[in-house]
């Protein structure tokens, strides 16, 4: 996000547009509940690392009170604000450790966390205390959350939910030259990926993503269609080989070997969750498993290791999709 921060430093000196100064009281629709908000919040706690950056990248970090549910460590250009927030949990946070921090908005990345059946709690519970909730688009919009372990999408994912995330943030927070500025350099991003592969024919290109496993012995979480991971990979012209519609479904390996994708895309977390989220064990389980070891994929040495949040709706996707549309372009992995 380098881009971005020179883009922010620079940002009265740009030339870009003034985006309009934020009206309050302000009143927002997120995900069918009403917000309103009499000032910009002096205190936020976020659950779910992709809101987190968001709203480092927005240069916010000082509202921060509290952070949670983390994949991966936070990206090294947020590192020494990261340092100063203190973290409840590296998974989901207790509602009585959120509720502490004395939070005048709580972000989350997913309705699991923060919804009608919320490990952390209910919307309502949080709004009967007057703390307004934040959900990422990206998780309620086109999205049936009360099916699947992870929920089913009923539409294809749609970036644009970022956007409106990276927009509705800023608006709240009243920095809305920010929030244009960092959507700007994600779009950029993501064109730039694309046009990496353009002119490349990868209509035969198949690819599977494996996010983790509860134990190596079972059944993975790979991605399903429609969701953030099939984005990426629809967007750069390769196709899913899973066909569920459940974010992260578990599919055996005799039924992806039979697919036989030509690319497998791993996920790398520094959570330890669970044991595949080791991605080295995920490595050491595709060369040496009887069935996945034949897969043309792992013979040929096409594993793309990624980072977990780079998987996820924030701003990450857009690193992913440049390390994805790299190896498609080259036909082998980054170094």
């Amino acid at each position: 996000m380098l881009r971005f921060a020179a883009l922010l430093a620079g940002l009265g000196l740009s030339g870009l547009a003034q985006a309009a100064a934020t009206h309050y009281p302000l009143k927002i629709d997120n995900c069918g509940q009403p917000l309103s908000f009499a000032h910009a919040p002096q205190r936020a706690v976020t659950i779910g690392q992709a809101g987190t950056e968001i709203l480092y990248a927005l240069g916010l970090g000082d509202k921060l009170a509290g952070t949670s549910l983390w994949f991966n460590d936070v990206l090294p250009e947020f590192k020494t604000l990261n340092d100063k927030v203190e973290r409840l949990a590296d998974n989901d946070p207790s509602f009585e450790a959120v509720v502490g921090k004395r939070p005048q908005l709580v972000t989350a990345q997913f309705e699991w966390m923060v919804g009608a059946q919320g490990v952390v709690g209910t919307r309502e519970q949080f709004h009967e205390l007057n703390i307004p909730t934040y959900l990422l688009p990206s998780d309620c919009e086109g999205k049936d959350n009360l099916t699947g372990a992870d929920g089913t999408r009923t539409q294809q994912f749609q970036v644009e939910s970022i956007y409106k995330s990276v927009s509705q943030l800023a608006e709240i927070f009243d920095v809305q030259d920010r929030g244009a500025a960092l959507n700007t350099d994600l779009q950029a991003r993501l064109a730039q990926a694309k046009q990496r592969l353009a002119g490349k024919d990868l209509s035969g290109t198949t690819a599977l993503f494996w996010f983790s496993s509860a134990d190596l012995d079972i059944d993975p979480y790979v991605a399903g269609r429609q969701g953030v991971a099939d984005f990426m990979l629809q967007t750069l012209g390769v196709r899913n080989v899973v066909e569920s519609t459940e974010e992260w479904p578990t599919v055996g390996w005799e039924t992806l070997a039979k697919a036989n994708p030509t690319w497998l895309i791993i996920a790398r977390m520094d959570r330890r969750r669970f044991p595949a989220d080791d991605y080295q064990k995920k490595l050491e389980f595709l060369r040496s498993d009887p069935v996945a070891k034949n897969l043309d994929a792992v013979k040929a040495g096409r594993i793309i290791v990624l980072d977990a949040e780079a998987m996820q709706a924030g701003i990450r996707l857009f690193r992913g999709l440049e390390t994805l549309s790299s190896a498609f372009a080259s036909g082998k992995p980054a170094p």
